[in-house]
């Protein structure tokens, strides 16, 4: 079974992908660097329920997609 931290990792490779927004983009609006969001889509680390939240409205879904 997949863990949670690479699941969401996936799914946030898939959707920031698909709507062509770089790593950079949501390391902006999230005030961090863009390894720290390599890091999360590789499932390396496991971001707080705030950093969720704003990673999904940094690409345009609600916390529930990226989660599923």
């Amino acid at each position: 079974m997949e863990n949670d931290a690479k699941r969401l990792g996936k799914n946030l490779k898939r959707i920031r992908m698909e709507k062509n927004i770089s790593q950079s983009d949501i390391a902006n609006s999230l005030g961090a660097s863009r390894g720290f969001v390599s890091n999360i889509e590789n499932g390396k680390t496991n971001p707080t329920l705030t950093t969720i939240t704003k990673i999904a409205k940094a690409v345009g879904v609600s916390a529930d997609e990226l989660l599923k």
